[in-house]
């Protein structure tokens, strides 16, 4: 009798254990989507404007999902000899990017946490191939998702430890 009181207390704390896991899994997919969710949210191919100081160009840009939906790859002016490719992915709680440049560094940006779910504000966070945070380098980029087919970049070069020029890219979702 002992022994089928102990099975019946296993069984009971095991589908307490069940309920309790599948009712957490339920709540986090009602929770708002991640910062990673909502650059996925880009998948595609955009054209637009870029300005730059005076000066205002067309420009492009693709964003894929890859790593098994880990990673997505900004590709701006793709196949141009300007072409530059920033990758973002999840490091634990916080999203991050790195963007291999034309300058030929490889400056590291973390998403501020509390920003909107529309916008998102990269701050640096180091840089590969950069001798001194004097040296000129992106330093941060706010990407603003105003609508599913409609985004904005702003990202900010510094040269001699401070802001010096911003490059703001205007663009919408290529419709096929």
């Amino acid at each position: 009798m002992g022994r089928l009181v102990n099975l019946g207390f296993v069984a009971m704390a095991a589908a307490v254990v069940i309920l309790a896991t599948s009712a957490r899994a339920q709540d986090k997919g009602k929770g708002k989507a991640s910062q990673l969710d909502q650059v996925k949210r880009l998948a595609g191919e955009w054209t637009g404007k870029m300005k730059h100081g005076e000066h205002e160009m067309d420009a492009t840009a693709t964003y894929r999902i890859t790593s098994g939906g880990t990673a997505v790859i900004e590709t701006l002016g793709p196949g141009s000899e300007h072409e530059m490719v920033t990758m973002y992915n999840q490091d634990g709680d916080d999203l991050v990017l790195t963007h291999y440049c034309m300058l030929g560094n490889q400056p590291r940006m973390k998403a501020d946490k509390s920003g909107g779910t529309n916008k998102l504000a990269f701050k640096f966070a180091g840089a590969g191939n950069l001798k001194s945070d004097q040296d000129m380098h992106m330093h941060d980029m706010t990407l603003e998702i105003v609508d599913d087919d409609h985004i904005k970049t702003t990202w900010t070069l510094y040269k001699d430890g401070k802001p010096s020029e911003k490059a703001t890219f205007d663009l919408k979702r290529t419709k096929k």
